[in-house]
């Protein structure tokens, strides 16, 4: 596995987007609404910055309005998304997704429940 994104809850994705571009003199790579929201990605080179928007209520909105903007979830890529859930389910981590589902970018994603993972909600992603 590889680390692949932060997804970051943000009120405006575009403002923070410009603001990353200019303090760490990255750029925008990809930019989609997708599942009631509007999502970037600024590269890193090493991984991405995922800004993620609402647009309509849902999981983002709801978070911002617990807690605020920040950090939402990490992601980690992996090449089998499937015997990642697998090993997940074997180490007694509760799969929020038990099937991988379509995500941001034409991606395999599955989410994994943060009481079972050190407060951290984490992504798998498959490329």
């Amino acid at each position: 596995m590889r680390y692949d994104h932060a997804g970051i809850a943000t009120d405006d994705a575009n403002e923070l987007a410009s603001l990353y571009a200019d303090l760490f003199d990255v750029e925008v790579v990809h930019e989609e609404t997708f599942n009631g929201m509007t999502v970037v990605f600024l590269d890193f080179g090493n991984g991405y910055f995922e800004l993620l928007e609402p647009q309509e209520d849902g999981t983002i909105a709801t978070y911002l309005e617990r807690h605020g903007p920040g950090i939402h979830h990490l992601a980690l890529e992996t090449d089998d998304i499937e015997s990642a859930l697998d090993r997940a389910r074997e180490l007694g981590i509760e799969c929020i997704d038990e099937e991988p589902r379509p995500g941001a970018w034409g991606h395999d994603v599955a989410f994994l429940h943060p009481r079972d993972t050190g407060g951290i909600l984490l992504e798998f992603v498959e490329h």
